[in-house]
């Protein structure tokens, strides 16, 4: 397929790579000169009309506004008839509901799709992808995303997809730091971070947190995720704000977005793992 991909950050240049990997014909742009010259070493083709004539145009992004700006450009920029555009980033549901009308109008198909498994599991093509929008668009779609996700969900129409992904993430977030103080808790009665796993990881207790992280980028001191502690609080605050419209997210979930938000030991431009490494190695009287 003729695929593009704008955003070539760490997701989007990782999925750029496994499409050309796959043997897909990949051109991609960023407004960034680094990310360009990374892309071009990946074996992507890189022009600023990476839009033009292709089939599938893959959106990583990092906001809500940065989205709207490329999506005002799209419809005039040539696509194929009957294109699709997918949106990877993790955005309020509002925006995808406000632009897949108009993309429709024009023949061509939006879909919010986020993913989730970092750039590691885009190089791996094992993202999971949860897609909002009309169902006939993302089966054209499909013969790229297949090439990048392990598990491709239909959730529903249009802003089903953000929605997931800001439920899932709030998971993640609040998974982060009730692993950490699980963990700091077993430190300080004297059993080792290791030892707490292994027993964790093989009980009920285990989570993403526990499996992934904690083993990965916390304990290596690596912290090389792809995720910064900035887009987590984004994205708090868009499920904070979508909680808000909805009746109310409760008390947990407030509490989470409380000490995410309030942290400020963790530059937002870190890696979000810190922000959980920070809390299991707090002393008493620290956290």
């Amino acid at each position: 397929m003729q695929v593009a991909v704008i955003g070539l950050g760490a997701m989007g240049l990782a999925m750029a790579g496994r499409l050309v990997e796959r043997g897909e014909a990949v051109r991609g742009w960023d407004r960034d000169a680094a990310r360009r010259r990374a892309a071009e070493a990946a074996g992507v083709a890189v022009a600023e009309d990476a839009a033009t004539g292709a089939e599938v145009v893959i959106l990583s992004l990092p906001d809500d506004a940065a989205v709207r700006a490329v999506a005002a450009t799209l419809p005039a920029a040539g696509m194929m008839a009957g294109g699709v555009v997918v949106d990877t980033s993790t955005v309020a549901p509002e925006t995808p509901r406000a632009l897949a009308p108009g993309f429709s109008a024009t023949g061509l198909a939006w879909l919010d799709a986020p993913v989730s498994g970092g750039p590691q599991g885009a190089r791996a093509g094992r993202l999971i992808m949860m897609a909002g929008g009309e169902a006939e668009a993302l089966a054209r779609a499909m013969p790229a995303l297949e090439a990048i996700a392990a598990k491709v969900v239909h959730v529903g129409p249009s802003g089903a997809g953000a929605v997931a992904k800001l439920a899932n993430n709030l998971l993640v977030a609040a998974h982060l730091l009730t692993a950490a103080e699980a963990l700091r808790l077993a430190r300080r009665a004297g059993v080792e971070a290791e030892a707490a796993l292994t027993v964790i990881n093989g009980a009920s207790g285990r989570s993403a947190a526990t499996e992934v992280n904690f083993p990965r980028w916390i304990l290596t001191g690596s912290f090389d995720s792809g995720f910064t502690a900035g887009l987590m609080r984004k994205d708090l605050r868009l499920a904070l704000d979508l909680a808000g419209r909805a009746g109310g997210g409760g008390t947990l979930m407030e509490e989470v977005g409380r000490l995410w938000l309030q942290d400020s030991a963790v530059p937002d431009g870190e890696d979000f793992n810190r922000v959980a490494a920070e809390l299991w190695q707090a002393e008493p009287g620290d956290e």
